[in-house]
């Protein structure tokens, strides 16, 4: 299965000596890298680790001998390993010698060097719904932003959209059959809860604690929520499992650094009015099985609870976006001001257009959908932002058309980069 992300991986392995694929853990990274690569070293082999740590203390080089492009796996357990990649792309002065992965972020001060200028930095999530071949493909993010008409119909009813939520776009899972799938978001979740949240800077947490920090921000998930509201969360009515903000900041950076979470940043454009902007970051997790496990919820169960399962699609929806506006240089943001105007999404590429998106399950809130990109539309200083290249309803609704007032109307099963 093809990944949106080979592209810009090529790209860069054209540009750059080395490019590190950052994301969590069962995404594909290895698996994508292993196709673009020659050779290949996995530094969590424990038949040859002992080996790795003996080159990297006495002979660093040794690690970086093989077949160019070599594949570096999980380079942030040996972290020296990076300032040899930086040596060896100044003493070669050649492209596309090295590319590694990583699924966490190692702690700060670890490397002598940035890389800045040899190694580039790519992120990739788990599957789009276009990459597990359950989205048509129909209809292309960047035809839309060219102003194209558009048609199509998409394959999946709710009940998929509910299974394909739960459980998520983990390579494994989209690749197993029935209830068997939905295993490997769950098994992720007891990975970060016993092991992962500590282990990614060596400072023990409480079990206990992450699972009611996740599970807090799985009830917040799509929103915009305070740290005072998860730490009521954490410490129960009885308040007995209370923490500090300094250890919450600790729990939370834990969970971004081996990339749980992907918060939502907010847009801050030129606007004509007065009018503040809101400038918190909406609560995401990088897929929204993660949630969907945390809540403890089937696909059968996400369909009777239409609140939550709206909440989701959305957070579903955010992570395709995500996906596909990376491959046009571009980011992803939300926009909230004082007036309580909000638009779920905001695409802002690097050449500086830019498009709205309002996230519905329903065919039945399209209008009011329409009705607040509009009023952004107008609130925005097109002298200074442009005119927006398309204003777009995602639905979870059939049918994927232009509206006589220019809004398109894209159902997430059409959708694709």
């Amino acid at each position: 299965m093809s990944r949106v992300v080979d592209k810009e991986l090529d790209m860069l392995m054209s540009l750059f000596s080395a490019v590190l694929i950052e994301g969590p853990k069962w995404c594909g990274k290895t698996w994508t890298a292993e196709k673009h690569s020659a050779s290949a070293v996995y530094l969590q082999d424990t038949k040859k680790r002992e080996q790795y740590l003996e080159w990297a203390k006495f002979s660093p080089g040794a690690l970086l001998e093989g077949d160019v492009p070599l594949l570096i796996d999980e380079w942030q357990t040996i972290p020296i390993v990076w300032d040899g990649i930086r040596f060896e792309a100044d003493q070669r002065k050649k492209k596309g010698q090295f590319i590694l992965t990583g699924s966490a972020a190692p702690a700060d001060g670890v490397t002598m060097h940035t890389g800045t200028g040899r190694i580039a930095r790519m992120f990739m999530r788990p599957m789009s719904l276009f990459e597990s071949l359950e989205s048509n493909g129909s209809v292309s993010l960047r035809s839309i932003f060219d102003g194209m008409e558009i048609k199509g119909r998409s394959p999946l009813a709710r009940e998929d959209l509910a299974f394909a939520l739960v459980r998520g776009g983990w390579p494994e899972s989209v690749t197993s059959k029935g209830e068997g799938a939905l295993q490997y978001a769950r098994q992720y979740v007891r990975s970060i809860e016993r092991s992962d949240a500590s282990r990614v800077d060596g400072v023990e947490r409480d079990p206990k604690r992450v699972r009611k920090l996740m599970l807090s921000l799985a009830r917040n998930v799509s929103t915009m929520v305070k740290n005072k509201t998860i730490m009521d969360d954490i410490a129960g009515k009885g308040g007995e499992d209370a923490i500090s903000d300094k250890t919450l900041t600790s729990y939370l950076n834990a969970l971004r650094r081996i990339f749980a979470t992907e918060d939502l940043p907010a847009w801050s454009p030129d606007i004509r009015s007065r009018t503040a902007l809101r400038t918190s970051p909406k609560c995401h997790f990088v897929d929204p099985s993660i949630a969907a496990v945390l809540l403890r919820l089937s696909p059968q169960g996400l369909m009777k609870d239409f609140r939550t399962f709206g909440l989701l699609f959305e957070s579903l929806c955010i992570r395709d976006l995500r996906v596909y506006a990376q491959s046009m240089e571009g980011e992803v943001f939300h926009y909230h001001d004082g007036s309580d105007l909000e638009v779920d999404a905001v695409i802002h590429l690097y050449d500086g257009r830019w498009g709205a998106v309002e996230i519905k399950m329903s065919s039945h809130d399209i209008d009011k959908a329409v009705e607040s990109l509009m009023k952004l539309r107008d609130k925005v200083d097109s002298e200074k932002m442009g005119e927006p290249s398309f204003l777009m309803v995602l639905t979870a609704a059939d049918i994927a058309y232009r509206r006589d007032d220019g809004v398109y109307v894209v159902p997430i099963g059409c959708l694709r980069d």
